[in-house]
């Protein structure tokens, strides 16, 4: 059976799709087994047959004892990094008929699994939340970590999970998980005067701060000169 899931690759600032085809074909018993991943996947992404099956034992499912593919679409594209684990993983299991769910191919799905099926956060989830609206993806199922971040781009269901058993809850209907929701304006409005780093972590360079305390005070502009000779207006 095939079946497609959807993760994302980011590069700079702008995500681009990846469609991960999964396949099962037949096996005659384990020595037979075997498992191939093309699409030109990293290290860490070939790695990921090991956490994988380690996550689906661990949440009561097994690895299909058979042949199994995935592919990673665009299959040209050099594809880097763990986030691919959940998309790996409920591929298999929905082309294994081990789940069975209409709502896969309707979000994008991404996160790194821990071997006990716990989800670690990914790194670019914002870009990843805005290609997915583009591409008007009903939704983005991610770690729970990254939920916040996701959330700030609207329009768009932000499901934040914890656990790969959780995933499947969802997507099987078993279990509704409220989307995560950011107000702009009013995170905006809240942390506006909340800077996280002050001049009290400034080792030294009192009279640059000074200067630039000066500066604040009386409403002026500061032109700053770097190393590489760029300059730049401190308003």
């Amino acid at each position: 059976m095939l079946v497609k899931t959807f993760g994302s690759a980011v590069y700079g600032v702008d995500a681009l799709t990846i469609t991960v085809e999964v396949t099962t074909g037949f096996g005659g018993g384990n020595a037979d087994i075997k498992y191939f991943m093309v699409g030109l996947p990293d290290s860490a992404i070939r790695e990921s047959w090991q956490r994988v099956e380690a996550a689906l034992r661990h949440t009561g499912f097994q690895m299909p004892r058979q042949k199994i593919v995935v592919n990673l679409s665009p299959a040209d594209i050099k594809k880097e990094g763990t986030s691919y684990d959940l998309s790996i993983a409920v591929g298999i299991l929905a082309a294994s008929n081990q789940i069975i769910s209409d709502e896969i191919g309707k979000y994008l799905i991404m996160g790194e699994l821990s071997l006990d099926g716990s989800i670690l956060p990914i790194k670019g989830a914002l870009p990843i939340a805005i290609q997915a609206r583009k591409e008007k993806f009903k939704g983005f199922i991610l770690p729970k970590q990254n939920a916040r971040e996701a959330a700030i781009v609207n329009q768009i269901d932000v499901i934040g999970v914890e656990t790969l058993a959780e995933v499947i809850q969802f997507l099987e209907g078993e279990k509704a998980i409220t989307p995560t929701v950011v107000d702009t304006r009013t995170e905006f409005a809240n942390n506006i005067e909340n800077s996280e780093y002050d001049f009290s972590d400034v080792k030294g360079q009192e009279n640059i701060k000074r200067a630039l305390e000066i500066a604040a005070a009386g409403g002026h502009n500061v032109i700053k000169m770097g190393l590489d000779s760029t300059v730049s207006l401190i308003h």
